[in-house]
Protein backbone atom coordinates (compact mmCIF):
# COMPACT_ATOMS: atom_id res chain seq x y z
CA UNK A 1 0.00 0.00 0.00
CA UNK A 2 1.53 3.24 -1.44
CA UNK A 3 1.75 6.23 1.03
CA UNK A 4 0.42 9.78 -0.73
CA UNK A 5 2.26 12.88 -0.51
CA UNK A 6 -0.19 15.15 1.34
CA UNK A 7 2.64 18.03 1.35
CA UNK A 8 5.84 19.32 0.54
CA UNK A 9 7.68 22.46 2.24
CA UNK A 10 10.78 24.42 0.86
CA UNK A 11 13.01 24.26 3.99
CA UNK A 12 16.17 25.35 2.68
CA UNK A 13 17.82 25.89 -1.13
CA UNK A 14 21.27 25.48 -2.10
CA UNK A 15 22.85 24.90 -5.39
CA UNK A 16 23.51 21.45 -4.60
CA UNK A 17 20.52 20.05 -2.75
CA UNK A 18 17.36 21.75 -1.10
CA UNK A 19 15.83 20.28 1.89
CA UNK A 20 12.14 19.86 2.65
CA UNK A 21 9.55 18.93 5.00
CA UNK A 22 7.70 16.69 3.84
CA UNK A 23 4.02 14.74 4.74
CA UNK A 24 2.64 11.47 4.02
CA UNK A 25 -0.57 9.03 4.42
CA UNK A 26 -1.69 5.75 3.62
CA UNK A 27 -5.38 4.95 2.80
CA UNK A 28 -5.19 3.24 6.63
CA UNK A 29 -4.17 6.75 8.07
CA UNK A 30 -0.94 5.64 8.92
CA UNK A 31 1.48 9.05 8.77
CA UNK A 32 4.78 10.17 8.15
CA UNK A 33 6.17 13.52 8.32
CA UNK A 34 10.32 13.72 7.19
CA UNK A 35 12.66 16.58 6.77
CA UNK A 36 14.35 15.34 3.62
CA UNK A 37 17.18 16.42 1.57
CA UNK A 38 16.38 16.69 -2.09
CA UNK A 39 18.85 15.83 -4.80
CA UNK A 40 18.53 15.61 -8.58
CA UNK A 41 20.47 12.14 -8.02
CA UNK A 42 24.67 11.15 -9.05
CA UNK A 43 26.49 9.37 -11.48
CA UNK A 44 29.63 7.71 -10.04
CA UNK A 45 31.98 5.82 -12.90
CA UNK A 46 34.25 3.11 -12.47
CA UNK A 47 36.90 3.09 -15.21
CA UNK A 48 38.33 -0.20 -15.89
CA UNK A 49 41.40 -0.33 -17.90
CA UNK A 50 42.37 -3.44 -20.45
CA UNK A 51 44.37 -5.17 -17.52
CA UNK A 52 41.53 -4.83 -14.95
CA UNK A 53 42.95 -1.82 -12.96
CA UNK A 54 40.28 1.15 -11.35
CA UNK A 55 40.68 4.32 -12.14
CA UNK A 56 39.94 5.91 -8.36
CA UNK A 57 40.26 10.00 -7.12
CA UNK A 58 41.71 11.17 -4.26
CA UNK A 59 40.16 14.37 -2.52
CA UNK A 60 39.14 16.30 0.26
CA UNK A 61 36.00 15.90 1.34
CA UNK A 62 34.51 18.25 4.02
CA UNK A 63 32.07 16.40 5.66
CA UNK A 64 34.47 13.76 6.21
CA UNK A 65 37.16 16.15 7.49
CA UNK A 66 39.54 13.94 5.26
CA UNK A 67 41.07 13.16 2.03
CA UNK A 68 39.05 9.93 0.59
CA UNK A 69 39.97 7.59 -1.70
CA UNK A 70 37.01 7.05 -4.06
CA UNK A 71 35.34 6.60 -7.55
CA UNK A 72 34.73 9.36 -9.57
CA UNK A 73 31.65 11.01 -8.96
CA UNK A 74 29.28 13.76 -9.91
CA UNK A 75 25.62 15.28 -9.46
CA UNK A 76 23.00 15.03 -12.42
CA UNK A 77 22.46 18.75 -13.35
CA UNK A 78 18.62 19.04 -13.92
CA UNK A 79 17.14 17.16 -17.18
CA UNK A 80 20.19 15.49 -17.32
CA UNK A 81 20.00 11.17 -17.58
CA UNK A 82 23.10 9.15 -15.62
CA UNK A 83 24.40 8.20 -18.43
CA UNK A 84 24.58 11.88 -19.36
CA UNK A 85 26.55 12.87 -16.65
CA UNK A 86 28.67 10.41 -15.87
CA UNK A 87 30.20 11.17 -19.40
CA UNK A 88 30.69 14.46 -18.76
CA UNK A 89 31.69 14.19 -15.29
CA UNK A 90 34.60 11.23 -16.41
CA UNK A 91 35.37 13.89 -18.33
CA UNK A 92 36.04 17.13 -16.04
CA UNK A 93 37.33 14.48 -13.28
CA UNK A 94 39.76 12.80 -15.04
CA UNK A 95 40.27 13.64 -18.55
CA UNK A 96 39.13 10.50 -19.84
CA UNK A 97 36.55 9.23 -22.03
CA UNK A 98 34.91 5.88 -22.87
CA UNK A 99 33.74 4.18 -25.42
CA UNK A 100 31.92 1.22 -23.86
CA UNK A 101 29.16 2.14 -20.38
CA UNK A 102 27.56 -0.45 -18.85
CA UNK A 103 24.93 0.11 -15.76
CA UNK A 104 25.94 -1.36 -12.86
CA UNK A 105 23.91 -0.52 -10.11
CA UNK A 106 21.34 2.47 -8.90
CA UNK A 107 20.97 2.60 -5.04
CA UNK A 108 19.77 5.08 -2.09
CA UNK A 109 22.92 5.71 0.28
CA UNK A 110 20.90 6.81 2.74
CA UNK A 111 17.24 7.04 2.04
CA UNK A 112 16.16 7.45 5.63
CA UNK A 113 16.68 11.21 4.97
CA UNK A 114 18.09 12.02 1.61
CA UNK A 115 16.88 11.21 -1.73
CA UNK A 116 19.73 11.17 -3.80
CA UNK A 117 20.16 8.28 -5.72
CA UNK A 118 23.47 6.90 -7.10
CA UNK A 119 24.24 4.79 -10.23
CA UNK A 120 27.11 3.55 -11.13
CA UNK A 121 28.57 2.71 -14.46
CA UNK A 122 31.63 0.52 -15.45
CA UNK A 123 33.29 2.96 -18.23
CA UNK A 124 35.67 0.85 -20.53
CA UNK A 125 37.73 1.40 -23.99
CA UNK A 126 39.18 4.61 -22.73
CA UNK A 127 41.03 6.93 -24.03
CA UNK A 128 43.07 9.44 -22.07
CA UNK A 129 42.51 13.61 -21.99
CA UNK A 130 42.59 16.27 -20.11
CA UNK A 131 40.62 16.62 -16.42
CA UNK A 132 38.69 19.53 -16.38
CA UNK A 133 37.94 20.11 -12.56
CA UNK A 134 35.83 22.33 -10.80
CA UNK A 135 37.15 25.20 -9.02
CA UNK A 136 36.65 23.60 -5.99
CA UNK A 137 38.24 20.29 -6.69
CA UNK A 138 41.35 19.41 -6.04
CA UNK A 139 41.84 15.99 -7.52
CA UNK A 140 44.18 13.27 -7.86
CA UNK A 141 43.90 10.12 -9.74
CA UNK A 142 45.40 7.04 -9.18
CA UNK A 143 44.99 3.56 -10.65
CA UNK A 144 44.69 0.34 -8.69
CA UNK A 145 44.14 -3.45 -9.05
CA UNK A 146 40.61 -5.08 -7.17
CA UNK A 147 43.60 -6.39 -4.50
CA UNK A 148 44.99 -3.60 -4.16
CA UNK A 149 41.86 -1.75 -3.50
CA UNK A 150 40.60 -4.53 -1.14
CA UNK A 151 43.93 -4.00 0.94
CA UNK A 152 42.82 -0.39 1.02
CA UNK A 153 39.14 -0.92 2.29
CA UNK A 154 41.02 -3.70 5.01
CA UNK A 155 43.59 -0.21 6.54
CA UNK A 156 40.82 2.51 5.81
CA UNK A 157 41.83 4.14 2.89
CA UNK A 158 39.03 3.05 1.12
CA UNK A 159 35.75 4.41 3.57
CA UNK A 160 33.76 5.55 0.99
CA UNK A 161 30.13 3.74 -0.02
CA UNK A 162 29.77 3.87 -3.43
CA UNK A 163 33.34 2.84 -3.94
CA UNK A 164 32.83 -0.18 -2.33
CA UNK A 165 29.38 -0.86 -3.42
CA UNK A 166 31.21 -0.46 -7.12
CA UNK A 167 34.06 -2.98 -6.23
CA UNK A 168 31.97 -5.67 -5.16
CA UNK A 169 29.64 -5.81 -7.77
CA UNK A 170 32.25 -5.51 -10.27
CA UNK A 171 34.35 -8.00 -8.56
CA UNK A 172 31.17 -10.09 -7.93
CA UNK A 173 30.50 -10.41 -11.68
CA UNK A 174 34.04 -11.32 -12.74
CA UNK A 175 33.85 -14.11 -10.62
CA UNK A 176 30.44 -14.68 -11.67
CA UNK A 177 31.63 -14.78 -15.66
CA UNK A 178 34.97 -17.26 -14.81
Amino acid sequence: MALKLISSEELLKTPVFWVTMDHAKDPDGFEIRRAIVQHHGSAVMMPVDEKGKVLLVRQYRLPARRYLWELPAGRLDEGETPLQAAKRELIEETGYRAKKWTKLVKFYPSPGFVAEAMTIFIAQDLKEGAAQPMDDERIEPGWFTLKQMAAMMETGEIQDAKTIIGYSLWKLRKKASR
